[in-house]
């Protein structure tokens, strides 16, 4: 048999699929370098976490409403225009607890404590799904709480892991406490607050164009609603110190950069043309790769092989409990690839110019 010619095989889906995974990967190792760019600073100096997020939203929404201008091209209705407003107090609850999360458990669970939003894909069986798939979601429900605790008793981290055989560790390297189930509380929260917006946004836009544009508007409405909490925390923190914090753009730099807006563009073309949601195991098969990547660099207190069982379990759990959202993601997937070259055309994302 003749091989394939080399045309045909460039015109496979997996060949033109394979530079949108590399962007992918790469946004999100960025990403993740910015959250631990994010936490070395806020350990190091003591700074505030409501202002630090604050000060990095404002020039976000700026640059977004500069990029997506909402109030250019066709009008936005209030039926998209409220919802959008209503999703950036969820945006701004969800980074005030995140950034609690990352602060006291550090970035390694704060990151994979975004995956709990896969909860709700068992709220969704227990109310509109079969019987049957209610208890493989419950099943994952308990994997993922299980990979929790297990993050929580220190399973990763290298001087508290069962896994972990080495008498010594560098003196360089950060040492981690056991935290418990009720500090892993805030991060878990703030993942599903993540994922609640997400659908929010889902729902309200069906276009990628409209869903970009009202993104700017959720950004601009958190900032707006953070507001008040950062001038708040900046008046109690003023009265209780006169330390002066120094000052380092490169944090601010690279959560705006890559923590804020990257990551927005990269998730939606990976959602668009790779199918792949945040909360799934393909996701969170590429952030393990760079929180690796990230640990090893930042010379922290990390046990591989707990890691990877907490990980996997993680994985496994998140699995389960969206077998139903992976099973239509599928199906249309099939069908967006039998339309061929045409939908790429119509259909790709193209970064603002």
């Amino acid at each position: 048999m003749s091989p394939r010619p080399i045309s045909e095989v460039r015109g496979s889906p997996h060949f033109r699929q394979t530079p949108l995974q590399i962007i992918h990967i790469v946004g999100n190792l960025l990403r993740i370098w910015s959250v631990y760019t994010m936490y070395r600073y806020l350990n190091q100096t003591g700074a505030s976490v409501m202002l630090f997020i604050f000060s990095c939203l404002v020039p976000s929404s700026i640059l977004f409403l500069l990029l997506q201008k909402p109030w250019k091209g066709r009008s936005l209705s209030n039926t998209q225009v409220v919802p959008s407003v209503i999703n950036g107090a969820i945006t701004a609850l969800y980074f005030i607890l995140w950034g609690k999360g990352l602060k006291s458990c550090g970035p390694l669970r704060a990151i994979l404590a975004e995956y709990s939003g896969a909860v709700l894909g068992v709220l969704s069986a227990v109310l509109y799904g079969r019987k049957g798939h209610v208890w493989k979601k419950v099943g994952g429900l308990i994997a993922m709480l299980a990979s929790f605790y297990f993050l929580s008793q220190g399973w990763a981290v290298a001087t508290l892991s069962p896994f972990s055989f080495k008498d010594s560790l560098d003196s360089e390297v950060q040492t981690e406490q056991v935290l418990g189930m009720s500090q892993m509380i805030v991060p878990i929260l703030a993942g599903i607050l993540s994922a609640l917006r997400r659908v929010i946004a889902r729902r309200v836009s069906l276009k990628n164009q409209l869903k970009r544009r009202l993104h700017a508007i959720t950004i601009a409405s958190a900032t707006s609603f953070l507001f008040p909490v950062a001038m708040w925390d900046f008046i109690i923190g003023s009265s209780d110190s006169s330390v002066e914090l120094p000052f380092s753009a490169w944090p601010f730099l690279s959560t705006i950069l890559f923590g804020i807006i990257l990551i927005f563009y990269v998730d939606s073309i990976a959602e668009e043309k790779l199918h792949m949601v945040f909360s799934s195991p393909r996701h969170l098969m590429a952030a393990g790769g760079c929180i690796i990547v990230m640990e090893i660099a930042y010379k922290m207190d990390f046990s591989l092989a707990g890691f990877l069982i907490c990980s996997s379990i993680l994985g496994f759990g998140i699995y389960e409990a969206t077998t139903l959202e992976r099973g239509r993601k599928d199906s249309l997937q099939k069908a967006d690839i039998s339309n061929g070259m045409l939908d790429d055309e119509l259909d790709m994302p193209s970064l603002p110019t």
